[in-house]
């Protein structure tokens, strides 16, 4: 059994100097740093072309191979990798207290955090890892779920605005089908925007309308819905001018709601054509959309993780220890990748509902008083220890090979004593 080393700094810094790079969304500062700590040059650039050609070039020139910078992505972090220097990510939290090592006062300014940073990668060199980048694809695929996640959270703020515009101009819409923000809901609400304009609507005139509406899902029949309007509370307000307040927010609801259909199709397609999409289909209850954001926030390099604990660290899954003397403590981590932990605990937290072994990890959780969101944690936890080994390899999830689980299910099937 093969996995991916992890990718180590040399003890010394080639050329025997090191780079920092305060990042900045106009312009750049850099800062290059001898064997002794000594400054060997420092310099801004424009964010630009030119900018970035310049500062890779001045690198060069000073003889630095390394640079160590705030983030690990975005055009800069590609320039310098295109120049093939070696990018090392020295988060801002790091770098405020590695600040405190030069200067008490708290004083600060860019030059200054690109010399912070320039130092700490010359003498903190055997606790830094340099960058390890995913591949094209899943750095696409990474943008497209994100991008989703966003636009799903903008239409649940949508749809709640148009609700409560509903319960004041038109009660009887707001609860009229199963949800909202459904194309059925939408297409209504732009044909009857207006109480008066659906005040007509009886079973016959509702089963016509529907008629016209090619895909209506499980719709409920005519007669009900004819119920559900004369039955609604009357609403207030101006309504024929509330009518077009209706439809904005309606077809606001509406142009989300096919901007996320039309991601979702990309997303299904930049999944299928990347090599590890069946290593995270094959997981229970993971599904095209839960696979994709598993893949896209986990990546596929594997020495970025040389170990499950490395994964379930970055994932904020597993708890931070802290000891003094007697005293013990096992504290949430909130030094963690927001995006990848809730990647992993979405799913942990549903997968108990396919998977018996997951199941009991997770009744066995709440059984000690843990809420849902910390026995998910646990689950995503355990269940990193299982998945990692065949993301490693490239190889689909087997339940058939997973011990725990083969024994639950024997201890199930086994007859109940009497």
């Amino acid at each position: 059994m093969k996995y991916a080393l992890a990718r180590v700094l040399p003890d010394v810094p080639p050329g025997g100097v090191s780079a920092g790079i305060d990042w900045g969304t106009a312009g750049h500062a850099a800062c290059v740093v001898g064997a002794t700590g000594r400054v060997a040059d420092e310099f801004a650039v424009a964010d630009d072309r030119a900018g970035l050609a310049a500062l890779t070039a001045r690198l060069r020139r000073a003889g630095a191979a390394e640079a160590a910078i705030e983030r690990g992505d975005g055009p800069l972090v590609d320039a310098l990798a295109a120049a093939g220097i070696t990018v090392v990510v020295i988060t801002p939290r790091q770098v405020s207290r590695l600040r405190e090592r030069h200067v008490a006062s708290g004083a600060k300014d860019d030059g200054f955090d690109a010399f912070v940073l320039a130092d700490a990668l010359r003498t903190d060199r055997a606790r830094l890892r340099p960058l390890v980048p995913d591949s094209p694809q899943a750095l696409a695929l990474r943008a497209a779920v994100r991008a989703r996640k966003d636009l799903v959270a903008q239409r649940v703020a949508a749809c709640n605005r148009l609700r409560a515009h509903l319960l004041t101009a038109f009660p009887g819409a707001a609860g009229l089908f199963s949800a909202l923000d459904s194309r059925l809901s939408l297409a209504f609400l732009d044909a009857f925007p207006s109480r008066a304009s659906a005040a007509g609507l009886d079973e016959a005139a509702l089963a016509a309308w529907l008629a016209t509406i090619p895909r209506r899902g499980g719709c409920a029949p005519a007669a009900v819905l004819a119920r559900r309007l004369a039955a609604a509370v009357p609403g207030t307000g101006h309504d024929a001018h509330l009518a077009a307040v209706t439809r904005a927010l309606a077809g606001t609801v509406a142009a989300l709601a096919a901007r996320i259909r039309d991601l979702e199709n990309a997303v299904a397609a930049q999944l299928a054509a990347h090599p590890d999409a069946e290593v995270f289909l094959s997981l229970p209850r993971a599904g095209t959309l839960r696979a994709a954001r598993l893949l896209a926030e986990t990546g596929d390099s594997r020495a970025r993780y040389p170990d499950a604990r490395a994964l379930a660290g970055a994932a904020g899954v597993a708890p931070v220890t802290r000891r003094s003397g007697k005293w013990t403590s096992h504290e949430f981590r909130w030094a963690a990748n927001a995006h990848l932990r809730d990647a992993w605990t979405d799913w942990a937290g549903d997968s108990r509902h396919a998977s018996p072994w997951a199941a009991a990890l997770y009744d066995a959780a709440r059984q000690r008083g843990k809420d849902h969101p910390h026995a998910a944690r646990i689950l995503a936890c355990n269940w990193i220890s299982v998945i990692w080994p065949c993301w490693q390899q490239g190889v689909p999830y087997d339940p058939a090979k997973h011990r725990s689980l083969q024994e639950i299910l024997a201890r199930q099937q086994q007859p109940a004593h009497r």
